[in-house]
């Protein structure tokens, strides 16, 4: 799969690092898959990723208040 962004990488899977800002706290999710262009970095999420995320930041909103880490591997 080609790059939307570059035009000229390939996509490959790998992981990143996924910050939010929510109303309350910061959130940082390590370890989510991803796919990433070899030449400019742009990353996007599979759909099934993203709605994970979304339930993640859904239930950490309501528990944190400052900041919290989280391993995607541990939770997903």
């Amino acid at each position: 799969m080609r790059c939307t962004s570059c035009k000229s990488g390939t996509m490959i899977e790998d992981k990143t690092t996924y910050f939010a800002q929510l109303k309350n706290c910061y959130v940082i999710i390590e370890n989510v898959p991803c796919l990433k262009c070899d030449q400019c970095g742009d990353v996007v999420f599979k759909g099934s990723v993203v709605e994970k995320i979304d339930d993640i930041l859904d239930d950490l909103e309501k528990i944190v208040s400052k900041i919290s880490i989280i391993d995607y591997s541990k939770v997903a």
